[in-house]
């Protein structure tokens, strides 16, 4: 799958516009665009790492919650 598929899924699955996960992730938004659009293709790590990182969010969350 490509980086570009890949990202805009990883925003889309946390219900975030492109600005909430600019700011979020601290990726400029014009790159995030770029990279959505295929524009411009992000480093191959990139990916995982946001992916990391809502999936970090997402277990420190249930966490706290219990």
């Amino acid at each position: 799958m490509e980086a570009s598929k890949i990202i805009c899924e990883l925003r889309e699955s946390i219900n975030m516009s492109r600005k909430e996960f600019s700011e979020h992730t601290g990726i400029p938004i014009r790159t995030l665009e770029d990279w959505e659009a295929g524009r411009r293709t992000p480093p191959e790590y990139v990916p995982r790492l946001i992916a990391y990182q809502l999936k970090y969010e997402q277990i420190m969350s249930r966490l706290s919650e219990t």
